[in-house]
């Protein structure tokens, strides 16, 4: 099993279960997770981009090969570009992180394309982080809303190349096709095959959102979902293997 949504690093608002490296590890492989794509809760506050990737790529070196990191990049700070440098040529990740609700721009600015376009020709994967919380549970003085994705809808076949992952959808939000999605943040009933259904079963992956959620809420929507083996298989693993290949 292959989580593609896990996190590193403190939560500013609260102390998470499993929120140290080798606890989170000890989390995910009793649950059966054999490799887990891990990014920084510092990526979404901190300023100095470089230290947090830094220390990302020092937490997970003691797993490596388990905890495979996925960079922070903010292309709304000065020397973003030499920040996505640094992720695939010093720390040799595989793909970056965003949050362009925190970091303060929208997927219909131009530096959306541009940031995005430089990772694809990097062979970067992308993971694009829609929302981290309820907005019902969020501080009252740090209201994040959702980032909207219906402008990939027109930006996507004007990158070639491009790996894109949506994580954390809510209910209700545009479907991109030919976006890889999770459905962590997915709450209505049978919201796996529901999310087949939209994007299709090839373009499915399993992300826990760990430690901030449960892994065992991402883990039950899958077996309720009722797939067959193959199907499950594909979910788990398969569709994420073959999204970074």
């Amino acid at each position: 099993m292959i989580d593609v949504n896990v996190h590193l690093s403190r939560w500013p608002f609260r102390r998470l279960p499993a929120d140290e490296p080798s606890a989170l590890v000890a989390l995910l492989k009793k649950h059966g997770v054999t490799e887990a794509w891990t990014g920084s809760f510092d990526g979404l506050f901190h300023k100095d981009l470089a230290g947090v990737n830094s220390r990302l790529a020092t937490d997970c070196e003691p797993f490596r090969g388990f905890l495979r990191p996925f960079g922070s990049v903010n292309p709304m700070l000065p020397g973003w570009e030499d920040d996505l440098r640094r992720i695939q040529e010093v720390h040799r990740m595989a793909g970056i992180r965003l949050h362009p609700n925190y970091h303060g721009y929208t997927l219909k600015d131009a530096v959306t394309g541009q940031l995005l376009s430089a990772a694809a020709k990097r062979g970067l994967a992308v993971q694009l982080v829609l929302a981290m919380e309820d907005e019902r549970t969020q501080y009252p003085l740090l209201r994040v809303t959702p980032v909207d994705p219906e402008p990939l809808r027109d930006l996507l076949p004007t990158i070639p190349g491009l790996k894109l992952m949506l994580l954390n959808a809510s209910h209700g939000a545009p479907r991109v096709r030919g976006a890889y999605c999770d459905f962590a943040m997915l709450e209505s009933p049978y919201a796996v095959q529901n999310l087949t259904q939209a994007v299709g079963e090839d373009h499915v992956v399993f992300g826990s959102h760990s430690p901030l959620f449960y892994f065992s809420s991402a883990a039950f929507k899958l077996k309720e979902s009722g797939f067959g083996e193959r199907q499950a298989r594909a979910i788990a693993e398969s569709n994420a293997r073959r999204f970074s290949s």
